[in-house]
């Protein structure tokens, strides 16, 4: 069987795989989508990250007297 998605074998710890099958029963889906679930999770935590630490940067190097004004952007 053929499918569009590629696919990952991931190796657990016994104890982490016990957590996420009951996740999985508890929500009433599969190991396989409670996992790709999780993991989507995890991403956007580290996407937020990312982008809160490019601000934190950015935002060490503002300076409101070289900013453009609203009226100067919206002309």
């Amino acid at each position: 069987m053929s499918t569009r998605n590629p696919r990952l074998n991931v190796v657990l710890e016994p104890t982490l795989y016990g957590t996420v099958r009951h996740l999985a029963k508890r929500e009433g889906t599969s190991l396989s989508l409670m996992a790709r679930d999780l993991i989507k999770e995890a991403v956007e935590l580290y996407e937020d990250m990312h982008w809160q630490e490019a601000a934190r940067n950015r935002d060490k190097t503002f300076s409101r007297r070289h900013a453009l004004s609203h009226k100067d952007i919206w002309k």
